[in-house]
């Protein structure tokens, strides 16, 4: 197997000139390459999925639309609306390539740029979501709402458009994740399954939570109300938080409450899941 050009996660894609120089564009195509060699049987996907393409933002837009197509909306009409919001907002694309690195980062069983490409529905659904977002931004609430439902139906998570999300996030697995549409979620920000970021009854308004840069959120996880969990915190899997959560901390429990910091300077790269059971038996106590 030849060796793939090396992606950074620091990689600053505002800056660089892609036309001339994409390092996560020519390691997908390399790690593409290498699929035709050892599964030839694969060799129509590959081609067609990635090769074909000029571009990652035209080979990410393919793949997405090829999920989605429905004789509702065909494939190629998503395709169309992708190219179409990518050449109106360039960042569309930064993200993807912020997204990929996020996938290499933080999950230990991801070894090549090709499998959140090709295979992720996490990184797939996080990609349609930006469509959705792009459009409804734009008033065309009716093709996002479409969207949103064609997400929920094929990758069983259902991010609502008008939710603002950042960049370099990572949804891991993605099954059961709920984001309403005020909530957001900055930059750097990791997301395990069965996540709820929701409201707390049927107000109107600002009423979902504000997640910010760096935190990681475990699977099963609930946040409910227009609450904000502080940077680099950190939310142990199964918590309900009802209040919010200062930067820097770690809460768990049921309602979920403080038991000391993140852990570390960067919980969402860290990806460290497990709670100091002294921590977790003293909020029981007073339970």
């Amino acid at each position: 197997m030849s060796a793939s050009p090396a992606l950074s996660p620091a990689f600053n894609h505002d800056s660089a000139d892609l036309s001339v120089c994409d390092p996560v564009w020519s390691r997908l195509r390399a790690e593409a390459e290498d699929v035709l060699r050892t599964e030839p049987q694969l060799a129509s996907f590959i081609v067609a999925t990635i090769l074909n393409h000029a571009t990652l933002e035209g080979a990410v837009a393919h793949r997405v639309a090829a999920r989605l197509g429905h004789p509702s909306l065909p494939a190629e009409l998503v395709a169309h609306a992708f190219h179409e919001a990518i050449g109106a907002d360039p960042a569309i694309g930064q993200a993807f390539r912020a997204d990929i690195g996020a996938v290499i980062d933080r999950d230990p069983a991801t070894l090549r740029a090709l499998e959140p490409v090709l295979y992720f529905k996490g990184f797939h659904a996080l990609q349609a979501y930006r469509l959705a977002h792009h459009v409804w931004t734009r008033g065309r609430r009716d093709l996002a709402l479409y969207l949103q439902s064609r997400v929920s139906e094929v990758f069983q998570c259902d991010i609502h458009p008008a939710a603002r999300i950042g960049r370099g996030v990572f949804l891991d697995h993605a099954t059961g994740l709920v984001v309403g549409s005020t909530a957001v979620i900055e930059d750097d920000v990791s997301i395990l399954h069965a996540v709820t970021l929701g409201g707390t009854g049927k107000q109107r308004g600002d009423r979902h939570p504000k997640i910010r840069r760096g935190v990681m959120i475990g699977a099963g996880a609930k946040i409910l109300g227009n609450i904000e969990v502080g940077a680099c915190a950190r939310v142990a899997a199964g918590s309900v938080v009802l209040r919010p959560v200062p930067a820097n901390t770690t809460v768990v429990g049921v309602p979920a409450r403080v038991v000391g910091t993140a852990g570390c300077d960067d919980p969402a790269r860290a990806m460290d899941q497990l709670v100091a059971l002294d921590q977790f038996i003293h909020v029981g106590d007073g339970i």
